[in-house]
């Protein structure tokens, strides 16, 4: 007997196996009965599972594997069992936004393109799995398309009085059209709580002097150099320029923006906030003044952010003394600082990696999560701080998931003040923190960053004492509306779906365009979650209910007109109000105008799964006429080391499920099952199901019990009844 792939489920115990390989079996002889022969002999069950061909040649609708990229591209026997018993195989992860989706935005095709031309050599078809869903996504480049704009505080203090447009007034400050057309508005500014001055150019405007706002006089010191910045947006196509009275050259030209052009002495303007910035020194008098001129063309409005009309002395002594001399890392080198523990690493980004994406930054990798001081980055002060004297430290950080920091003042014999709860997103932020050393022994300034495992980039550290100049001034900070937000998540759907779709376009003909879209009370899921994952995003958050339909239109737009598109998701068969929920959603889509083609329900189930729930699932899948798929099933039994008794109930179970879903899901209905898994080999359980034997071989890649009842199922009959009693020699 060949025992190659042969599990021992029940033994005969009147016969006696001798054990050895390819051997005959010696049989004990009953005298009152004569010889035995041995088509009279029952066979054993592994010997019947044995004899069983191969799944998918006893069904004529599409079975399918979920299984594992790598595993199939490196795994020869997993290869084989695959490609020897499906049709169909389902990326588990390796297709999703996650993995396919770089930094940039871009697509990585190239692992997924592999493992299409070898399954194309064994014959396989592949299964797109999946367009969109709330997990697996490369959350990091998605929130930061999101992300606030953060603009730095300048580099020093402000020459110019603002006083008369934060309260209103205009006192001290010229206007010519005043009256309606200049005036300061609450809530116009760069964000949604800070003020913009509102200048509206007149029907007949058509100079740049029909609309000017004119600043109080500016005291310079003489031979310094100053920077004149503002930020500016208008309703429509505008145009401006800024004249001045006090200057050698009161009209200067300029290449506003650095595109490259010709100079010229006006710069234009959209709806979009943008920054003029012009460098001054060709003084004539001890101060001097500038002019808003904005009267160029007619009807058209224009905001100036009012916090942030800057005029700078670059050439002044700084206010704020940084005790940390090499906060801003831009001499290249990491020079004052030191660090250990938790196998973290330290370096200096590349050029263009600091905040702003100029210069330098400092980065801080920590391989794995511990105690957040089990790694530490520690600069040393040239003195020790003084005892009960404020001090104020800010910090740019981001991180490339969400992450968690502490920061500490500490002295030569480890006793230290700690700072910590400071939750670091992946964009660019300010941190803020009033430092007061408790004794007069505190030498150290250190990062504790070992909490989360990532990668941090930290830039621009100041460490000043409070009093005296006073703190850093912090950032602005300009949130995207929800319209911007929507239209820019809107874009990078479009992007993924159609360049996901399109490049396969040859090559998969059926797809999971929305996985696990409902909640358990059967609603949509309206990604109003806090505690996100690090891979987590709502595309419905953004884009609302109509998210799914915008998706279908995508992937049918951009794939083949007989492809096969389907909505997916769990716990149908527990939880019927889910069930009925989903099925509403697909008629709410096409309702909208998209084409569903399939419902997938996954039927991640147990072996004591209530059976009835699963027919009345099949009953209300079928009634509604779409394809129905069996997607992800697995059948559970709660130890990775099941009794006899719990392997035949897991092949009763896949049989009964298999049997349910031929019976009620008429044939025209039938997309086809595919089983989530192979083997409970646990390199295929190490994020899914650990400690578990769901699947259809065991371990060791040998057909279980199971095995058996998802083929009784496929073939609608008890296949072992026809085979003869001979033994397979």
């Amino acid at each position: 007997m060949n025992y190659k792939n042969i599990i021992p489920f029940i033994a005969l115990s009147s016969l006696l196996l001798t054990s050895c390989d390819d051997q005959i079996m010696d049989w004990y002889t009953d005298p009152s009965h004569g010889e035995i022969t041995a088509s009279e002999l029952p066979l054993e069950l592994a010997e019947k599972i044995e004899r069983y061909e191969a799944l998918n040649t006893y069904t004529d609708f599409t079975l399918g594997a979920g299984i594992g990229l790598d595993l199939y591209m490196n795994d020869e026997t997993y290869r084989n069992i695959t490609n020897a018993n499906f049709d169909e195989v389902t990326v588990g992860y390796g297709m999703k936004h996650g993995p396919m989706v770089a930094s940039d935005g871009s697509l990585k095709f190239d692992a997924v393109d592999a493992f299409i031309a070898k399954t194309k050599e064994a014959g396989l078809s592949t299964f797109g799995h999946t367009l969109l869903w709330h997990q697996n996504q490369n959350a990091s480049y998605l929130n930061g398309l999101i992300a606030p704009t953060v603009i730095p505080a300048p580099a020093g203090s402000n020459s110019l009085d603002l006083s008369g447009l934060k309260d209103g007034s205009l006192s001290g400050w010229g206007a010519w059209n005043n009256g309606a057309g200049i005036s300061v508005e609450d809530g116009s500014g760069l964000s949604s709580s800070s003020q913009a001055v509102k200048m509206i150019a007149s029907s007949s405007s058509n100079a740049a002097y029909n609309l000017q706002l004119i600043t109080p006089d500016i005291t310079i010191v003489s031979g310094h150099t100053y920077e004149v910045s503002f930020y500016i947006k208008s309703d429509q196509a505008g145009k401006g320029r800024l004249s001045f009275d006090g200057l050698e050259n009161n009209y200067p030209w300029k290449d506003w923006f650095n595109t490259g052009g010709s100079w010229t002495e006006a710069f234009e303007t959209t709806s979009e906030w943008q920054q003029v910035k012009i460098t001054i020194s060709d003084f004539a008098a001890s101060s001097f003044k500038i002019a808003f001129d904005l009267g160029y063309l007619p009807d058209v409005n224009y905001f100036i952010d009012v916090d942030n009309i800057m005029v700078i002395d670059l050439d002044a002594e700084p206010t704020i003394v940084n005790l940390i001399t090499n906060g801003d890392f831009e001499s290249g080198t990491l020079d004052g600082w030191g660090g250990w523990g938790n196998g973290s690493s330290r370096a200096v980004s590349a050029t263009g990696e600091g905040y702003g994406d100029t210069g330098y930054a400092m980065v801080l990798t920590n391989p794995t999560a511990a105690s957040n001081y089990q790694a530490q980055q520690v600069y040393t002060f040239a003195a020790a701080l003084e005892q009960g004297v404020d001090y104020t430290c800010t910090f740019m950080v981001k991180a490339d998931v969400a992450a968690n920091l502490q920061v500490e003042i500490q002295s030569a014999d480890y006793s230290a003040n700690y700072y910590g709860g400071i939750a670091v997103g992946t964009s660019w932020m300010q941190v803020q923190k009033t430092i007061t050393p408790t004794t007069a022994d505190r030498i150290k300034f250190i990062f504790d960053f070992g909490e989360t495992a990532c990668t941090y980039h930290i830039d621009d550290i100041v460490f000043a004492k409070a009093e005296g100049g006073g703190s850093p001034s912090g950032p602005t900070i300009i949130e995207k509306t929800d319209e911007e937000k929507a239209q820019i998540i809107g874009d990078a759907m479009e992007s993924w779906i159609s360049g996901m779709v399109s490049h396969y376009k040859t090559d998969i003909h059926a797809w999971d365009v929305v996985n696990e879209p409902m909640r358990e009370n059967g609603e949509v899921r309206d990604g109003d979650v806090t505690d996100l994952a690090d891979d987590e995003f709502y595309w419905l958050k953004y884009l609302g209910k109509d998210y799914a339909v915008t998706a279908f239109n995508l992937a049918r737009q951009n794939g083949n007109l007989d492809d096969k598109l389907f909505i997916n998701d769990y716990n149908l068969e527990s939880n019927l109000t889910k069930c009925d929920g989903l099925i509403a959603y697909v008629q709410y889509i096409e309702d909208m105008g998209a084409t569903v083609d399939g419902i997938g329900t996954q039927m991640h189930i147990s072996s004591s799964t209530d059976k009835d729930m699963i027919v009345q699932m099949f009953q209300r899948l079928a009634a509604s006429g779409k394809l129905i798929k069996i997607s992800e099933l697995d059948v559970r039994l709660g130890t990775a080391s099941p009794t006899a008794e719990q392997l035949t109930a897991q092949s009763d179970m896949y049989q009964y499920v298999i049997d349910q879903y031929r019976e009620i899901i008429p044939i025209a209905q039938q997309y086809g099952i595919t089983i989530w898994g192979i083997s409970d080999n646990e390199q295929e359980h190490e994020y899914w199901l650990p400690d578990e034997s769901p699947n259809l071989w065991d371990a060791n890649y040998n057909r279980k019990h199971a095995y058996k009842g998802a083929a009784d199922g496929l073939a609608g009959k008890d296949v072992s009844e026809d085979f003869s009693g001979e033994l397979q020699y």
